[in-house]
């Protein structure tokens, strides 16, 4: 049976108070068994999160990192010092560091072998712009986003991909795709994993929603049969929404 998954991306938010106010929140709720649950808050705040959650069902990810091991990389942070804090999960490939950071296919695929190397869970995420939406070409996009970045892993490496589908044209737009919409990119994308690898790889592997996920519709997008769970932006920043959305499950 596949994991379902509620990561909270916090993306540029929340200070050191401002993290600390939204875990205590949090912490008084009851997570439900068969949900994994995440929050990804700024690099400055990842080990003071992952201290305040030690001993709770919430676990810690973070939202980006290097490459490389160690160097001369100012300003970036390496797998080894991710784990060295306790974060064991990684988001990468998000739209927005394809967009603003020019993170290609070919730098994702150096991101995803370090991350395996560390023994780290790799949030991977795909996803088409409006324009590629509207050209009808999204199929394609996707599967080279995939072919290009992950298909290069062993099957062995499977248990350790996490895969989250944002169209981008319904990050922070309030637009949302239909859970048809969503559910019909989910199974293609279980499809191009089982042709690729195996069946059972496609059964097992979970494949997250990510775009304007809101209590108000979490409901019926994770109702779908191939949608495993969703990769949460605004909506995870406060505490009572995204428990909604985690509960989406029960």
């Amino acid at each position: 049976m596949r994991k379902k998954i509620v990561a909270g991306n916090w993306k540029m938010n929340n200070d050191l108070a401002e993290t600390e106010a939204l875990l205590q929140e949090l912490k008084k709720q009851v997570i439900p068994e068969q949900v994994s649950v995440f929050v990804a808050p700024a690099y400055t705040n990842l080990q003071h999160a992952f201290e305040s959650l030690r001993d709770h069902p919430i676990a810690v990810a973070a939202q980006n990192m290097h490459q490389s091991d160690h160097g001369a990389f100012t300003g970036e942070v390496s797998a080894a010092m991710l784990t060295s804090v306790g974060v064991k999960t990684v988001i990468l490939g998000h739209s927005e560091r394809r967009a603003y950071f020019a993170e290609d296919n070919a730098l994702l695929a150096e991101k995803v072998n370090t991350a395996l190397q560390h023994e780290m869970t790799v949030i991977f995420c795909i996803g088409e712009t409006l324009q590629e939406r509207k050209e009808g070409n999204y199929f394609e996009v996707v599967t080279k986003q995939l072919e290009e970045s992950v298909f290069h892993i062993s099957e062995k490496d499977w248990p350790h991909i996490v895969l989250a589908y944002e169209p981008v044209w319904a990050i922070g737009t309030g637009e949302t795709a239909s859970p048809q919409q969503a559910q019909e990119m989910h199974e293609k994308i279980r499809s191009i994993v089982a042709s690729t690898y195996t069946e059972s790889i496609a059964d097992s592997v979970s494949i997250l929603y990510g775009g304007s996920v809101k209590p108000e519709n979490a409901t019926e997008i994770f109702g779908q049969p191939d949608v495993d769970g969703g990769l949460i932006g605004g909506a995870s920043l406060n505490a009572q929404s995204f428990m909604e959305i985690v509960n989406a499950f029960v």
